[in-house]
């Protein structure tokens, strides 16, 4: 079963990935399928600055909306940053990156969720 409160940091992180014109943003319900998390909240950059901007936001949102503390993995510099917030796991990718790693296939058993369906 989900939580609510999951449910609601991913569209929390969507919003953010929103505000900074992020590129093909994505949910995918993991929670039937694995114990890691109940989401994945996926996104593309088209440029460094974008990637930084856009994990500034999501971090900003999370934190104003309750206490939660993201384990981050990568920083500008890097071609794929994964923010690990414990119920929702965020991907930020530069395209290239995100193509390559193709999560969505990986993850195909998830459940995949519109942004307005949140």
């Amino acid at each position: 079963m989900i939580n609510h409160i999951s449910r609601e940091m991913a569209k929390t992180a969507c919003k953010a990935f929103d505000s900074k014109q992020a590129e093909d943003i994505r949910v995918i319900d993991i929670s039937e399928v694995s114990v890691i998390a109940d989401y994945f909240v996926i996104a593309s950059a088209s440029n460094p600055n974008q990637l930084q901007a856009m994990m500034d936001a999501v971090d900003e949102a999370l934190y104003k909306a309750g206490p939660y503390k993201a384990r981050i993995e990568g920083n500008q510099r890097s071609s794929w940053v994964l923010m690990d917030y414990k119920d929702i796991i965020v991907h930020l990718f530069s395209r290239e990156d995100r193509l390559f790693y193709d999560l969505e296939r990986i993850w195909q058993d998830g459940k995949s969720i519109s942004m307005e369906d949140l």
